[in-house]
């Protein structure tokens, strides 16, 4: 499997700051953020399935207006995987016809654009012969991380969470662990707000990394725009044990 990194940025400002999405192979994404912009439209035709995470805009603001782009170029629903928390949101307060149309029932109910399919914590789709698997996290919404598997190695990625005990359960039970995807939203001296808002911070996500027992490689996304030095900085000071990188736009994480 490959993930191509869409966006992984805190939020947008300047040519290279584009909100979560990452591209799996050439059929899934997991998050919908502005990082979809990147894509051709042929390349936003051949998306079959969306994994979200949580309902927060800067994750799903693409997906209406990417499923409006390329209905007419699709013979078969769009499948959007998130918990009956994140669907009922979608339901409710995006495709409500007040926000934008309902294509879970556009042109048809029978044949629609757009299909909703629940998943609950811990469970598994396989599509052909790779695994997703959501994780527990801890945010301000009901919210999830994802575990993908190729069989050969895996890669988690945390979503927006703060700390999470049931998430490092989760990490450390994977025994073809390769890569480690953790956000980081803000600076220590904004430790407050990074509480508040359940994110991490380097102090905070130092500690928690400590709980983590299988080797692999980290990376940093979901960094504030005009706080990208200041946050990594503190990153490389005090998570120096375990080489985090910067996740960056275009980077390809093959597993």
């Amino acid at each position: 499997m490959k993930l191509r990194v869409l966006g992984c940025s805190g939020g947008i400002g300047g040519r290279h700051q584009r909100t979560t999405s990452f591209l799996i192979d050439h059929d899934i994404l997991i998050d919908a953020g502005t990082g979809v912009g990147e894509l051709s439209i042929a390349e936003l035709a051949a998306i079959d399935h969306v994994f979200l995470t949580h309902a927060h805009l800067d994750h799903i603001a693409a997906l209406p207006m990417m499923i409006d782009t390329v209905a007419d170029r699709r013979d078969r629903p769009l499948t959007v995987y998130a918990t009956k928390a994140v669907l009922d949101s979608l339901r409710q307060h995006i495709f409500n016809w007040a926000i934008w149309p309902d294509f879970s029932v556009v042109p048809s109910a029978e044949q629609p654009f757009m299909r909703y399919r629940q998943i609950d914590l811990a469970e598994t789709v396989t599509l052909d012969s790779r695994q997703i698997s959501a994780l527990p996290a801890d945010h301000t919404v009901p919210a999830v991380g994802y575990r993908l598997d190729s069989g050969a190695a895996s890669l988690v990625f945390s979503g927006d969470t703060g700390p999470c005990e049931a998430f490092w359960l989760a990490v450390n039970a994977i025994p073809n662990l390769r890569h480690l995807i953790m956000e980081c939203a803000f600076p220590n001296h904004e430790r407050q707000l990074a509480e508040l808002s359940k994110h991490y911070w380097p102090d905070g996500l130092a500690d928690q990394l400590g709980k983590l027992t299988r080797p692999c490689q980290i990376h940093i996304s979901h960094l504030k725009p005009g706080q990208v030095e200041t946050t990594m900085q503190e990153i490389d000071r005090c998570l120096k044990a375990f080489s985090p990188g910067m996740l960056r736009n275009d980077q390809v994480l093959a597993f």
